[in-house]
């Protein structure tokens, strides 16, 4: 992966690993070091981001989670890849920009979106576009397939050091996103990468093409 160390924390509790990215983006500040790329998934929480807006959440029955990502609620649970980059903005990369956050983004869309064209899927990140957040309020950051999004981003800054960042949607789970607004769209918008092949999909390969194409990142 680069300069990026990796990590892969498998299966945590979410407010674990929240925990363990924000001491990271202590460590990696004072460092001074390029940053850690981790991995890992979560058993099903909702999580509410810095634009959260009343009725997002109304039927969800599990636990709810207020953090200081970007966009809106969204789920993240057992059938997702979760990646946090905690990726030092500051640290000089030869042709890669410093403390760009839009780039930043763009490249973790664009990261995604090579790893789905690998399966024969095309996808678009919505950064990408001059207006992210629909006239509705929809948070439509993030990677789609035509109508439907299969992987939302939210991110963090402290320091210049990113923290959050995407989770991607690969196993099929009909309860996954029940009883919300993800991202402030309805529960059919979202999609698995699993339904769009009408097959399971290899977790370790998905999460090794994902790792090449993250070299973007530097």
């Amino acid at each position: 992966m680069g300069a990026l160390e990796f990590q892969n924390w498998g299966q945590i509790d979410y407010q674990e690993a929240l925990a363990r990215q924000e001491a990271l983006v202590e460590k990696v500040a004072a460092a001074k070091s390029p940053g850690v790329l981790v991995f890992c998934t979560h058993p099903p929480v909702v999580t509410l981001g810095r634009k959260t807006q009343p009725g997002d959440v109304f039927g969800w029955q599990g636990p709810v989670i207020e953090i200081s990502r970007g966009g809106r609620a969204t789920y993240h649970g057992p059938s997702q890849l979760v990646v946090y980059p905690i990726y030092n903005m500051s640290y000089e990369r030869p042709g890669r920009p410093t403390r760009d956050i839009a780039w930043y983004l763009r490249s973790l869309e664009d990261a995604i979106v090579a790893t789905l064209k690998d399966y024969g899927i095309d996808a678009v990140g919505r950064s990408l576009q001059k207006k992210p957040e629909s006239e509705n309020g929809e948070d439509e950051t993030g990677v789609w397939v035509g109508s439907q999004k299969i992987a939302s981003l939210g991110i963090g800054i402290r320091k210049w050091v990113s923290f959050h960042g995407a989770a991607i949607n690969l196993d099929h789970d009909p309860q996954a996103f029940q009883g919300l607004r993800p991202c402030g769209f309805n529960t059919e918008t979202m999609v698995s990468l699993e339904k769009l092949l009408g097959r399971p999909v290899d977790r370790e390969e998905f999460s090794q093409r994902f790792r090449r194409h993250l070299e973007v990142l530097g």
